[in-house]
């Protein structure tokens, strides 16, 4: 059985440690939990790896957020990954900071990656788990808060909350969805 774990985010050194570049880190946390390095693919950033039996591709695109889509489409078709067994890592303003929301299905609540992705699938229904950044922004600065680095009192507990979200991409690998977001919905 192959799964396909995509984390969301922005090529380029300037985007690495910005809110909007925390699906890149969760998926690298992952990667190095199965012990498979990132090489340059088609469309991004690839590690194959096997997780309790099963295989597992976990992406990181360099199609930058907007076209996020034409990446997990063509890996999805590639390797003849089914809807299910696809997982997207997304950073979430209406959540609060570190809050995980793992959902089976969603709009894209106005999230150029999951947008995309929706466009490229013609669906919305794969699974996403939603990595809370807060809106702690002025109006007209969101932006600039998306793009901006993470604060010294969210650089506080990151570190723990990556590592969560992890736990939490490799068991809808190996528990399925409805048992993870049992276990891990609002943590």
């Amino acid at each position: 059985m192959k799964y396909l774990i995509v984390g969301l985010g922005n090529k380029g050194e300037e985007y690495t440690e910005t809110r909007h570049n925390v699906g890149f880190k969760v998926a690298e946390k992952i990667a190095a939990e199965i012990d498979a390095p990132f090489k340059s693919a088609n469309f991004g950033w690839m590690a194959e790896g096997k997780y309790k039996g099963r295989k597992v591709f976990v992406l990181k695109p360099d199609t930058y957020m907007n076209l996020s889509g034409n990446a997990v489409r063509f890996w999805m078709q590639k390797e003849n990954i089914p809807l299910e067994n696809l997982l997207v890592i997304t950073d979430d303003l209406a959540l609060p900071f570190g809050t995980l929301r793992l959902r089976t299905k969603g709009s894209d609540a106005g999230h150029n990656g999951l947008k995309s992705i929706n466009e490229q699938l013609q669906t919305q229904n794969y699974a996403r788990i939603r990595f809370g950044i807060s809106a702690d922004f002025s109006e007209g600065k969101q932006v600039d808060y998306v793009l901006g680095k993470w604060n010294e009192e969210e650089l506080k507990t990151l570190p723990a909350r990556i590592d969560l979200f992890g736990k939490a991409c490799l068991s809808f690998v190996f528990a399925g969805i409805q048992n993870t977001m049992s276990a891990f919905n609002g943590k």
